[in-house]
């Protein structure tokens, strides 16, 4: 049995090993992991760039990957202590973006300024206690190659962003949004996609 097995079966230990890696009050990783641990255990690639005042609450337990000449700009947040967060190359997200994971980002995307990025939900399924005490319904969320996020917008957990997609700014993605579209509003929707045949982005007939 490995060592990790041998923490995860023993509660004493399991407790020991969070407190090491985190305060119970302060959810963000110690200083120790942030310097030494976290450096052999996440991938950065060549000429990624995280901005200095971006809070990048990351944890072994979880992938955190960002690729060659990705972005992260000042006074965003990153999370991975729900789920990976994989970031491909030459993504960016914009400053003061919010990315909680299971996220992952595909190659050339992007994210505007104060774009909210989350891969869960809290659960509230018993009424009869706070949702902070209650398991988090863990949905991953993707934003596929090429697609952009305009500013101020929210993707919620479990939504899925197809290839080339343009999201309009402000907007509140709710449900899938298929490849070659563009989607706006609250809750977004789809009111254009492109004719690869045509070559023209074409208007989508409201349902």
């Amino acid at each position: 049995m490995g060592i990790v097995s041998k923490i995860k079966g023993n509660p004493r230990l399991k407790s020991l090993a969070l407190w090491a890696i985190t305060p119970k009050r302060n959810p963000r990783p110690r200083l120790w992991v942030r310097w030494f641990l976290n450096p052999l255990k996440h991938k950065k690639g060549k000429g990624a760039t995280i901005r200095r005042r971006s809070r990048i609450d990351v944890f072994p337990w979880n992938r955190f990957e960002i690729g060659a000449q990705t972005t992260i700009e000042d006074f965003c947040t990153v999370n991975n202590g729900s789920g990976d967060i994989i970031l491909g190359d030459r993504v960016r997200v914009g400053i003061g973006s919010v990315l909680i994971g299971p996220v992952a980002m595909g190659n050339g995307s992007g994210l505007g300024q104060h774009v909210f990025v989350a891969g869960f939900n809290h659960g509230y399924s018993d009424g009869g206690k706070n949702s902070s005490a209650q398991p988090l319904d863990i949905k991953p969320t993707t934003i596929e190659e090429e697609a952009h996020i305009g500013a101020n917008s929210v993707i919620v957990a479990g939504v899925t962003i197809g290839k080339r997609s343009q999201v309009g700014a402000g907007s509140v993605v709710t449900k899938d949004i298929p490849p070659f579209s563009v989607a706006v509003g609250n809750p977004a929707r789809v009111i254009k996609q492109f004719n690869a045949k045509t070559g023209e982005w074409e208007k989508v007939a409201k349902k």
